[in-house]
């Protein structure tokens, strides 16, 4: 009896200690176990990030960038969501004028932000955004996270999701992947 005692107080220690992230928070995500993942490294191995072995993933960089693309290609775009995860070699700062740059460049493709708050991820600094609009004939909503790595080098997390249908559900996906971000500096 004693030991069902023990093994219950240090389950509910366990997950009370951890806490929801504030973006998982805003989609009012459930804790998710996503299965059959692979670490996939970019090509500098600066970063991995944990993916479903069945998404289609493409590699990017150059000089100033090293980029995972994913996304799960056996579902139709309204049911799937795009991961783009960048790491750059520059610096930023969370400043007015950085946000006043992000809400015009979010204006510029016809999308309205309905979020945007500074934060914590993977232990940095963040800053996110939430957008919503119309992409060709499509509802869209992109969620794009920077997460300040160090005074020189930021990644940059951009989640779509397209149509309308369990947006939050694939968008909540997105948000366990992110936090699954293992940064190699």
């Amino acid at each position: 009896m004693k030991f069902h005692f023990y093994i219950i107080i240090t389950s509910i220690l366990f997950f009370s200690c951890h806490k929801q992230s504030e973006i998982s928070q805003h989609f009012n995500c459930e804790s998710i176990t996503i299965t059959n993942l692979e670490e996939v490294k970019d090509v500098k191995n600066l970063f991995s990030v944990e993916i479903p072995k069945n998404w289609k993933t493409n590699l990017f960089y150059d000089d100033v960038q090293s980029s995972i693309y994913t996304a799960d290609t056996t579902k139709q775009l309204t049911e799937t969501l795009l991961l783009d995860v960048t790491f750059i070699n520059k610096n930023i700062n969370f400043d007015d004028l950085f946000k006043l740059k992000l809400e015009q460049e979010s204006l510029s493709k016809q999308l309205v932000q309905t979020k945007s708050k500074e934060t914590s991820l993977l232990d940095n600094s963040a800053f996110y955004t939430i957008s919503k609009g119309k992409k060709g004939k499509f509802d869209y909503q992109v969620c794009q996270a920077f997460i300040k790595v160090n005074e020189q080098n930021f990644i940059l997390v951009k989640a779509e999701v397209y149509g309308d249908s369990l947006v939050n559900k694939r968008m909540c996906e997105a948000i366990t992947l992110l936090e699954k971000i293992k940064i190699h500096q």
